[in-house]
């Protein structure tokens, strides 16, 4: 760094440090700007000194730790932009804005606040003459204060989006010059009515607020400049006349779960610019207007969750518009036209379209498409071979169709290719080895079929980067190759529902993201897969693995936090590896219906994670590990119809499941079951001193085993008084007798058990 002027900036340069690395510097060599981005400096107040280069019109010091600014900077006549974002600013807001407040409120043109810990209130800001752009979003700003109206701004830009601002915005009148305004995130409930009085708004961005009530034509008459408005996410309704012609020619427009319905908006027609229109749980049940697809600029289309009805029309195999298009969750039927699949992304899931997918093949061959989504429909015959002219696929879901055949090898020549559903269709055969060659895949689930074969050892070798795999609901038989615990990023292997025998492989503590127990869903591997993914397509794309969910299929759409093992209804015999206490990461488990002997595992309290168990309809014998009544998350329980015996271990958990959780274990007693023949009153499997509970032997104690004890108690202690009158009062002596006794107390006990 390096500066003309030694006696003004020697101070800055001690306490800046070497590598601060800024330069602009103007002819005569004063420092006009200062660039300190993301340098990790702070931890403490911005340097006093650097309100001492008195020319100075830039500084920027985003991405660090400074948790105040200098009253110095306010004298800075030549400070024009203002770059304090992602800091650690935790002052009020006018607070700071008065340390701004002198010289430097004439000249600063630029402030950006952003991703602070700024308090207090909104304030008036219109003594900041030049003042342009103020960004104060993602803070804590909770109220507005009155604002001058006498004095006009010459704002263009106001964000205050992502902060807790409720009740309404103030009158914004003294802001005409106004063309940004995002105030998204917060908790508006009502809107000023000289917020429509803006007229050079070119982004008015409100949603996610608590906002209710109507928007008429009336509102928007004056917004001639408009270019985008997004209203989602609140309680607004869109109520305009058949034949009204807006002002203002939009690119986008953001409806999302605001009341638009029952029709379609004629007045969408007279858009020729617009080019992302999301009017998804938009309350509309009209048929799809031809007029949609003619319109010249819209590239991104959802129109999802609706009642929209009736099909799509044929248009020209040459049409190219809309690369991301989302109808799903809606009443369209019929077949689905070819031209669809020049899209990017395709989604049109939770319909009534029926027919082949045939067509498709004739338009793949554009090689762009990236998501398809045809889940839940009524499709039927059997999928094109022509999958090797999709090499962008990234995910194909055709789950809960009618869909027959062989599944076609061609899916293996998209490498790129991370999510396929083909669950609850009709497919036959095995899985084509060809998949191996989808290295990328994340989620395989292929349950609910007619797929025949072994378990193919190429899922373990190849598919490693697999987080969830489902087979079930299948007739794959043989056994479970050893090779599949190179699945080290599996959350959910679900294997249930076959023909698989053979014994449980005892590596599943390979299993690294079942091992590893997480705070949070952000520590997760797969959380992070999917935040990837999200940013990679811009919207994204909401997936979900169906699983026996506490007894009951569910698909559960919190991928990131599914962690579980279903291997239940097939024909796998031996015991239960002990290294399932390993997986302390997993939520459900489920072995049931198999032919699974020997004990439960003893350290089976390690799992603490574990929410549902399910060990019903084996052969299990023994006693229920006292580590059971460990699980304090367990809310489900199954261990019925085996040979466990001994008395159910105390403990808050194990008592409060119902009667059915143990049925059909005759030789199991105790709470919640009828009681144990002559049950102590204090159970020898808990240590109530710690609080943790023992693995002790709890056989049923027999009137003849007091009787010993009682003999044993007599004799050790006549022993303790032989010993004093021997010895005397001396305390050495009788301590190191006492120990002899507690000896001889514990042969007893031993020879006592035989009477258990």
């Amino acid at each position: 760094m390096t500066f003309s002027r030694p006696g003004e900036v020697e101070t800055a340069k001690g306490n800046a440090a070497n590598g601060f690395g800024v330069e602009c510097s103007n002819k005569t060599g004063h420092v006009i700007g200062l660039d300190l981005l993301y340098r990790s400096f702070g931890d403490g107040p911005i340097p006093d000194t650097f309100g001492e280069l008195n020319f100075l019109e830039e500084l920027r010091v985003s991405g660090n730790m400074f948790q105040e600014i200098p009253t110095s900077l306010g004298n800075l006549s030549h400070l024009s932009i203002l770059l304090i974002s992602d800091n650690a600013l935790n002052e009020s807001l006018p607070h700071l804005l008065r340390k701004l407040s002198g010289i430097a409120s004439k000249s600063l043109e630029w402030i950006n606040l952003h991703y602070n810990q700024l308090v207090d209130s909104f304030p008036d800001i219109t003594q900041f003459s030049s003042l342009k752009e103020l960004s104060l979003g993602n803070n804590q700003l909770k109220e507005f204060h009155s604002q001058r109206l006498g004095r006009p701004s010459s704002l263009e830009t106001l964000d205050l989006s992502n902060n807790k601002l409720g009740g309404s915005l103030p009158d914004l009148r003294a802001y005409s010059s106004l063309q940004e305004l995002h105030v998204y995130g917060n908790q508006l409930e009502r809107l000023p009515e000289s917020i429509w009085q803006l007229s050079k708004l070119k982004i008015l961005d409100l949603s996610s607020n608590s906002l209710e009530g109507t928007i008429t034509e009336y509102h928007l008459s004056k917004l001639a400049y408009l270019d985008v408005l997004d209203l989602s996410y609140n309680s607004l309704a869109l109520n305009t006349s058949s034949d009204w012609t807006p002002p203002f020619q939009l690119s986008s427009l953001y409806l999302r779960f605001c009341n638009v319905g029952p029709d379609f908006p004629k007045w969408l027609q007279t858009q020729k610019s617009l080019s992302y229109l999301d009017m998804s749980f938009a309350s509309i049940s009209d048929t799809l207007p031809t007029w949609l697809w003619n319109m010249p600029s819209l590239s991104n289309l959802n129109l999802s969750s609706n009642h929209i009805s009736g099909g799509i029309p044929h248009l020209s195999p040459n049409f190219t518009g809309i690369s991301y298009l989302d109808l799903s969750y809606n009443n369209f039927s019929g077949p689905i036209p070819s031209f669809l699949s020049h899209s990017i992304k395709l989604q049109l899931s939770k319909n009534m379209f029926s027919g082949s997918i045939f067509q498709l093949c004739t338009t793949f061959t554009h090689l762009n498409l990236e998501v398809l989504d045809l889940s839940d429909n009524q499709l039927t015959g059997e999928l094109p071979d022509c999958w090797m002219n999709s090499s962008s696929l990234r995910v194909l879901n055709l789950a809960n169709n009618n869909f027959s055949g062989k599944i076609p090898p061609t899916l293996g020549h998209n490498p790129r290719l991370q999510i396929l559903h083909l669950r609850n269709n009709n497919f036959v055969g095995e899985l084509p080895s060809s998949l191996k060659n989808c290295t990328w895949l994340r989620m395989l689930d292929v349950g609910g079929n007619k797929l025949t074969g072994t378990i193919p050892e190429w899922i373990g070798t190849h598919l490693t980067s697999l987080t969830v795999l489902s087979l079930r609901f299948n007739k794959f038989h043989g056994n479970i190759d050893p090779t599949i615990c190179y699945l080290t990023n599996i959350q959910v292997l679900d294997l249930s529902r076959n023909n698989i025998s053979g014994e449980i492989p005892q590596c599943f503590n390979y299993f690294t993201s079942l091992v590893q127990k997480y705070s949070s869903m952000e520590g997760n591997s797969f959380y992070k897969f999917w935040t990837s993914f999200y940013h990679f397509y811009l919207d994204t794309y909401v997936d979900n693995a169906l699983v026996q969910w506490k007894g009951q299929e569910k698909e559960y759409r919190k991928l990131g936090l599914l962690r579980g093992i279903d291997l239940s209804s097939n024909k796998l015999v031996g015991n239960i590896p002990h290294q399932f206490s390993d997986l302390r990461a997993l939520v459900f488990l489920n072995l049931s219906r198999n032919h699974l002997t020997g004990n439960i595992i003893s350290s089976i309290g390690q799992m603490e994670m574990l929410e549902w168990l399910d060990l019903s309809r084996n052969k299990l014998s023994g006693k229920i590990p006292s580590s059971l009544a460990e699980l304090h998350f367990l809310s489900v329980l199954d261990l019925s119809y085996n040979n466990l015996t001994g008395m159910i271990p105390l403990g808050t958990q194990l008592q409060s499941f119902n009667t059915s959780a143990y049925a059909g274990n005759s030789q199991l007693c105790g709470l919640p079951l009828a009681e144990c023949p002559r049950d102590s009153p204090y159970p020898s499997s808990i240590d109530h001193g710690k609080g943790n509970y023992i693995e002790e032997d709890d056989e049923f104690i027999s009137r003849e085993f007091y009787i010993c004890m009682a003999f044993g108690f007599i004799t050790g202690f006549w022993a303790v008084i032989d010993s004093r009158e021997s010895f005397g009062p001396n305390g050495a002596s009788f301590q190191k007798q006492e120990v002899s006794t507690v000896y001889q107390t514990s042969w007893w006990l031993e020879r006592c058990r035989g009477y258990g």
